[in-house]
């Protein structure tokens, strides 16, 4: 028997994998949020304008992950002004494939992708009540830093030297 593996790439966020895999992450958070479903047409609002489409070089990057051959986690990096710093966004391993390390390497190709664009730190927002998402950087070695940008779900930042 074949071992299962991860294997992770760029892919443009208009492709149906990433299409697919950012519906998921938009419809896993935002139902936490909402502590219910989200419906296929507040996925549809949360996605229109979201600014996907800078997660291209030279101003960002947006990896798929399959296990196995299919279609399980996601991330992006985004670039930001000062050109040294990249913004980690939209990083989900679907629950299906959770606990199988894809997290792991999708964060180590994630900081890889930044340097590669030139990034020598690596920033982040998220909520609080996102538990396992904080727990996932901090033992990437992100440490809380004061907030660098404001949002209606921004309640805590992270930062890392790469």
């Amino acid at each position: 028997m074949a071992r299962m593996t991860w294997i992770f790439s760029p892919e443009p966020v208009d492709a149906p994998d990433a299409v697919a895999l950012r519906r998921d992450y938009y419809g896993d958070v935002a139902g936490s949020y909402w502590k219910r479903l989200a419906t296929e047409a507040e996925i549809d609002e949360g996605l229109t304008d979201d600014g996907a489409g800078q997660l291209v070089p030279p101003t960002g990057q947006f990896l798929v992950g399959r296990f196995g051959g299919k279609p399980a986690g996601c991330g992006g990096v985004l670039m930001l002004e000062d050109g040294e710093r990249a913004e980690l966004t939209r990083v989900f391993v679907r629950p299906a494939f959770r606990g199988k390390g894809g997290a792991d390497l999708l964060m180590a190709g994630l900081e890889d992708a930044a340097r590669a664009l030139g990034a020598r730190r690596m920033v982040l927002n998220t909520r609080l009540d996102l538990v396992e998402a904080r727990a996932l950087y901090t033992r990437h070695g992100y440490g809380e830093i004061p907030a660098y940008c404001t949002g209606p779900y921004m309640q805590i930042w992270y930062g890392k030297e790469l």
